[in-house]
Parts: C-alpha cells; structure tokens; sequence
C-alpha cells in the first residue's frame, strides 16, 4: 500500500493504494476511528433531516475497504468495479463532492416526506461570501428518483470558479443550504482564515433557518444506499 493512501484531498485512489483484506482486518481498528473524526467536521446537517457529507480521498478509501471487506473482494476485477464506483465522489480540485442524506427516522414520515420532496437534489447549493450561489450538479452516476418519490441518498457535485476557490481557500465564509418548496433551511459558516483546502472552510456552522416544519424528527443513522447494495458511511 501507498504512503500516501490515508492523505485527503484530491488523487483518484488505484489498487496500490489501497489494503488487501488481509492488511485491512490488521489496521482496521486504529484506520476506521480515524476516519470517523475526519467525517464527523465534514457532515454538515442542513436543517433537521438533510445532512451534507462532503467526501475527500480519504472517507472515499474508507468506504472502499469497507466494502471489500464486506463483500470479501480480493480479485482484481472486483476491486476494479469498487474504485470505478467510488472514484467520482473524490472532488477534482475545482469543486465539492458530496453526499445527501435525507433523514427521517419514521418509516411512514419518510415516505410523505420523500413524494413530497422529489427535486430536492437540484436544489441544494452553495455559496462562497461575495459570490453567487452554485446549485448542485446531482446524481451524474444514476437517476435516483422515480414518479412517485425521491431517494434518500443523492449524490452531488458543486463545481467552483477559480475566483471562489481562491476566497474560500483565503477564508471567506461560506453558505450551505437547501431551497425547495418544502424544505427551506440554511447554514453559514463560522471558519476564520486558515489555509487548508477550501472544503474545510465547511468546519464550523452555525444554524440560520428560514423555515422550520413542523413535526420533523432528529436525523436517523448515517448509513446510506449508494448503488444496488449496502454502502457503509461510518
């Protein structure tokens, strides 16, 4: 395995970089805790039952050895399929990638909720202080909405200007929210200057609500259906 394989940011992840089943059942322990801390001050919860999950080059490994671990693929054509599914989600350097959770807790909630927020994926934005709003680029990979309702896992891309990656990189405060007819909710970021990436000008938020529904429960677990079968996000 690379040096490098547990660095974030950018870089499609190869075959080399990653575990073999056998190395991965050894770091597994000390790597999966370490992933989950990174994770934690990239989730974003927009309102009370969407959640923002902006992805990087290392909760992309994670999610990867996750499931060959858990489907027990060791054979290079296997691994391959992996790495084709999850290398989207890693952001190209001029944009955020991420995954929205729709949460609701109770079955029967979640089903009204979900016919009633079909759409909801193009309506989420982002927006760099002094800049205009960027509207997510969502589900490139698989339509994930059908007549009736809308999924509880979207994937979404925010692609950037250069001038917006350059003030967000200098520290400029930074928006995330959702504008759909009936889900309206925002957040505004707190971060001070830093020189990090500017995804984790994403860090620190503070609740700036325009609309608060009424009888919405608190965010459900954080596990997610990607594609056909189970995709473990933490």
């Amino acid at each position: 395995m690379n040096s490098t394989t547990s660095a974030s940011g950018s870089g499609k992840l190869r075959p080399e970089d990653l575990f073999s089943l056998e190395q991965y059942a050894r770091q597994r322990a000390g790597f999966r805790p370490k992933v989950i801390a990174h994770k934690r001050v990239r989730n974003v919860q927009c309102g009370p039952n969407a959640t923002v999950c902006f992805e990087d080059r290392l909760t992309v490994q994670y999610q990867v050895q996750e499931m060959l671990r858990i489907e027990r693929i060791f054979e290079s054509e296997g691994i391959a399929d992996e790495l084709a599914a999850y290398n989207p989600l890693i952001p190209d350097g001029s944009n955020w990638k991420a995954t929205l959770l729709v949460e609701y807790p109770d079955a029967e909630e979640r089903r009204v909720a979900l016919a009633s927020l079909k759409g909801v994926e193009d309506r989420c934005w982002v927006q760099v202080a002094g800049h205009e709003r960027v509207f997510a680029i969502a589900d490139e990979d698989l339509e994930r909405e059908n007549d009736d309702k809308t999924s509880s896992v979207h994937v979404l891309r925010f692609e950037l200007s250069a001038a917006m990656v350059a003030a967000a990189k200098s520290g400029a405060a930074v928006s995330i929210g959702i504008d759909h007819d009936h889900y309206r909710h925002a957040r505004l970021s707190e971060c001070s200057r830093r020189p990090e990436p500017p995804w984790t000008g994403l860090r620190r938020f503070r609740e700036r609500t325009r609309y608060v529904d009424a009888g919405m429960g608190m965010p459900a677990s954080r596990r997610a259906v990607l594609r056909a079968s189970v995709r473990v996000r933490c």
